[in-house]
């Protein structure tokens, strides 16, 4: 988690010194990402809140996303994680949300991704996304990888 934090408060200040907020809805990190943005003192300032959504049930029931919403695509690709960062940043109603889905391992997930797969949205004034590939079956280094990616992405859409 320590090397999270650096990243976690360079968001806090960007987004502390525009009044701006954050949501978070993830999945592979299991918390991580939103752990991260919470260690930061003052965080009531800039954190609205986030949702583990690691089954379909919890999606549902967190996002109100309905399973129509993914007809025809693939559950653990970018278009998903946009629309579950979109979900997120509506449900929350704050200005920025990440997303995060994926297989962290030490084996794939049952959409077929390898362990080590995931992709990541922002959702915000700028939206965007992408794939996150470790090539690693190690489950809590690839959430620490993957909350890094995301947090980085998040750095990205707001500079």
């Amino acid at each position: 988690m320590q090397d999270l934090i650096p990243l976690a408060e360079k968001i806090a200040a960007m987004l502390k010194q525009r009044r701006e907020n954050v949501a978070v809805a993830e999945s592979s990190t299991g918390g991580l990402i939103s752990a991260a943005l919470l260690s930061v003192p003052g965080a009531s300032a800039y954190f609205i809140g986030g949702a583990i959504v690691y089954t379909l049930k919890a999606r549902r029931a967190m996002l109100d996303v309905p399973d129509s919403a993914f007809a025809g695509i693939k559950s653990v690709t970018e278009e998903g994680a946009i629309i579950l960062a979109r979900a997120a940043r509506t449900r929350f109603a704050v200005t920025w949300s990440i997303a995060e889905i994926g297989a962290s391992g030490p084996t794939g997930n049952r959409y077929g991704d390898a362990a080590g797969h995931s992709c990541i949205a922002v959702a915000g004034p700028v939206e965007r996304s992408t794939t996150c590939e470790t090539g690693s079956s190690d489950r809590v280094a690839n959430m620490r990888t993957f909350s890094a990616a995301a947090l980085n992405l998040l750095i990205e859409c707001m500079s």
